[in-house]
């Protein structure tokens, strides 16, 4: 994450406690603003990596405890997604939830058409897969699911009315073959979303692999408006738009007065064919955009963390 330039994330770790302490010790030592939680998973998953309900629960409590908002760490109550889940765990989470409400709720949803049809199946009272979340208290700000590929428009009023984010991951999608984003969807009905990596899904770690998949969907996607995603616009889903997303405006993401000062310095001419490229833009849009083509991790020069140079 450092190398392309990621100073903050919000990040599943594994359904063990110890890989959350891990991994926020890890984040700590490096002054990272992290989010993560321990993955809840009590059925339709493999022995090692089940989790007991009670158990569960009550290790959530005793993590949020110990690191939630210690140094710039954030804790997220992680249900794997809903069809790992009993309703019993599920429960509790939105408990959780409810009773520390400045943590993150980190899951995901409609990612692909037959798990869609398995959340059916397992909850048919709800009206929707997404609307199984709300009915376990899991819909707030500082909510956030990843892919949100497979919904109807009372899906995404549901989303902005919740004020719940949407973590777009279109290298993922792409690879797994799930489907297509919505991006015009998502901008009619105005909620909030950033765009994602979603590693292990995912094929890259880069900001710049992430917008170039982005805008691939953006293009190819059977719901496109006939109109490419601006570059501009895709770097502000991976940066100010992303801690939106996170409810974290204000605090990273662009460097307006009161915000951390996390920044990366981008030589343009990191590379032959990005020096080419970069001379020969007319504006900022075709800067942007040649970043985002021939972009990877060369591209950043220097990565600054609160004011403590990262390299």
């Amino acid at each position: 994450l450092m190398r392309n330039g990621v100073t903050t994330s919000l990040t599943f770790a594994t359904s063990h406690p110890a890989s959350v302490e891990a991994f926020f010790a890890s984040a700590q030592r490096r002054q990272l603003r992290m989010i993560t939680g321990k993955v809840l998973q009590d059925r339709h998953s493999p022995d090692g990596v089940r989790d007991d309900t009670e158990e569960s629960l009550v290790d959530t409590e005793s993590l949020i405890r110990q690191w939630h908002n210690v140094d710039r760490l954030g804790y997220a109550i992680t249900p794997r997604f809903a069809p790992t889940s009993t309703d019993a765990q599920l429960r509790g989470a939105g408990e959780l939830a409810a009773k520390y409400p400045d943590t993150w709720i980190h899951s995901h949803v409609a990612e692909n058409k037959d798990e869609v049809k398995w959340a059916r199946e397992l909850f048919p009272e709800a009206r929707s897969y997404l609307d199984v979340y709300t009915g376990f208290g899991l819909m707030r700000e500082r909510a956030v699911y990843a892919h949100c590929i497979h919904f109807d428009d009372a899906d995404r009023q549901l989303m902005r009315e919740t004020k719940t984010a949407s973590a777009v991951s279109p290298t993922s999608n792409l690879f797994l073959g799930s489907g297509f984003f919505d991006f015009e969807g998502a901008d009619r009905i105005d909620y909030r979303y950033g765009l994602a990596s979603d590693v292990g899904g995912g094929t890259s770690f880069s900001p710049f692999a992430t917008m170039m998949a982005a805008y691939y969907v953006g293009r190819e996607g059977q719901t496109k408006p006939g109109v490419s995603i601006a570059p501009s616009q895709l770097w502000w889903r991976h940066t100010a738009g992303a801690a939106r997303a996170l409810g974290l405006d204000g605090v990273v993401g662009n460097l307006q007065p009161g915000c951390e000062a996390d920044f990366v310095v981008i030589n343009p001419q990191a590379t032959p064919m990005l020096a080419r490229k970069t001379a020969l833009a007319e504006n900022l849009e075709e800067l942007l955009f040649s970043m985002i083509v021939l972009g990877d991790d060369r591209l950043i020069e220097r990565t600054v963390i609160s004011q403590a140079d990262a390299g």
